[in-house]
């Protein structure tokens, strides 16, 4: 007999980010997640780069990706500065909040690592440094931003009641990713979405089904008059201004996060606004899942397939003495 919990409250904190102004998305996050931890939720989800906010302009400014673009390479050097580091001190009011509740925070965020930036879901868990995931493969125009992830941040938490752990977006449809993730026996996953469209819900059914684990699919709300106002925050720029105002429509990113059990049904749905989206998991469904499915266990074939996972971290320059 063991002491594991057998059900665990959870929370999406679906909301707009603060576009460009790192500081001012640290202060919101921290203040979500402690409405939604003060609740009763032991482990809280942001979506896709909610530090920083989702690169819109990539998909809706027309003429973002030409070479030599002002506003995309001045949006650029603003990502750049005010991105959050490795070991960031202004991350300390997230940890604070893991440290004294216990509970886990997953929150995307643009990173800068050396001279590039990185596309980070950080796992935020009390009394150790947050577990980073970096998207593996930059999806379509976002390649001209970030940086491709390695397998040194494929991972997840051991927490007293099961494991946690991150996927983003499009990785969602990696076939070999999932195939790892599976391997690592998540009981609680958080799929980080821009958005949560209804090809998005499905992959993150189809993950849930497959894994036999509950998934948090999170995701965010973005308007476009958000864009200038977080633009003024850290100084404007005449560019940026100029790639902004060639995006059409104003809501971009209508939310629709939702929270999965292990047999795919939907336990709660957001709406398009701002919102935290509970939900309570009772954690014997895993069990009862794997009794027909376990894609890493009696449900696969490892004498006819195998995968090999490189968990070395690959900086491309390693400096010996």
């Amino acid at each position: 007999m063991t002491n594991t919990p057998s059900t665990l409250s959870v929370a999406i904190c679906q909301a707009a980010p603060i576009p460009l102004d790192f500081d001012g998305g640290i202060e919101k996050a921290t203040r979500l997640a402690r409405e939604a931890i003060e609740a009763g939720a032991k482990l809280v989800a942001f979506g896709e780069t909610f530090l920083g906010g989702y690169p819109l302009w990539l998909d809706e400014a027309p003429g973002a990706a030409l070479w030599d673009h002002p506003g995309t390479k001045a949006c650029h050097q603003i990502m750049l500065e005010n991105a959050i580091v490795p070991g960031d001190e202004r991350l300390l009011p997230l940890q604070e909040l893991c440290d004294e509740s216990g509970a886990l925070i997953s929150l995307g965020a643009h990173e800068r690592v050396r001279q590039s930036l990185y596309n980070n879901q950080l796992l935020f868990r009390p009394g150790e440094a947050p577990l980073d995931h970096r998207k593996l493969v930059p999806t379509h125009g976002e390649r001209l931003i970030w940086m491709r992830g390695d397998g040194s941040t494929l991972g997840v938490h051991q927490a007293e009641w099961g494991r946690a752990g991150n996927l983003i977006c499009w990785e969602h449809w990696m076939p070999l990713a999932r195939a790892a993730m599976h391997n690592l026996g998540e009981s609680v996953h958080v799929a980080a979405w821009p958005t949560v469209r209804e090809e998005y819900g499905i992959a993150s059914r189809h993950y849930a089904m497959e894994g036999r684990c509950f998934v948090l699919a999170a995701g965010l709300v973005q308007w476009r008059g958000d864009m200038f106002e977080g633009l003024e925050r850290v100084g404007g720029n005449a560019d940026v201004k100029a790639l902004f105002e060639a995006i059409e429509g104003d809501t971009l990113n209508r939310g629709g996060s939702m929270i999965i059990a292990p047999d795919a049904r939907v336990l709660a749905q957001a709406g398009e606004g701002e919102e935290i989206l509970h939900a309570e998991l009772d954690l014997s469904e895993i069990g009862q899942g794997l009794a027909s499915l376990d894609t890493d266990g009696h449900y696969s074939r490892p004498d006819v397939f195998e995968l090999s996972v490189d968990t070395r971290a690959k900086d491309g320059v390693n400096w010996k003495t």
